[in-house]
């Protein structure tokens, strides 16, 4: 009977790891095809509105010997180490102050530390709306009455 209480006591993992791989590798993906297909469409707009200057910006003068596309590229790679870096230190501070070691006591520090999300159950107000316009409709009228 022992074995049983000893066996209830330890907790499996929720997913496995393959799963979690194949998780984050969708992710990833999705993310990358969704910033490559911005980047694309921007491009793009930005060619039809204006293709003369447009074709300048990717060729050198005189004047100006480094391209537009150069310096952009430049100030997007400086800009991405720059936020990747600030947005690590940050988070691996944070985390070296909790004194946590692992994600499950990090999870629990900061639950004990964050203020607690009240449940809605059951739900005070309206859950469902036709549209936009009786979702902002709904909002205005229940701000008005708190300003009363």
């Amino acid at each position: 009977m022992s074995n049983k209480n000893d066996i209830d006591l330890v907790q499996q993992p929720r997913y496995s790891k393959e799963f979690k791989m194949k998780a984050g590798f969708f992710l990833a993906a999705v993310s990358g095809i969704s910033a490559i297909v911005g980047f694309g469409a921007t491009i793009v707009a930005a060619k039809k509105q204006d293709p003369v200057y447009f074709d300048k910006g990717f060729i050198p003068t005189r004047e100006v010997p480094e391209t537009g596309a150069h310096l952009a590229l430049r100030a997007l790679g400086r800009g991405t180490l720059y936020a990747v870096t600030g947005c690590g230190l940050l988070f691996y501070g944070i985390w070296c102050i909790s004194g946590a070691h692992n994600l499950e006591e990090f999870r629990l520090k900061m639950g004990s530390i964050l203020p607690k999300i009240p449940k809605n159950d059951p739900p005070q107000g309206r859950t469902e709306f036709s549209g936009l316009n009786d979702l902002f409709d709904y909002l205005q009228h229940q701000k008005g009455i708190k300003d009363k």
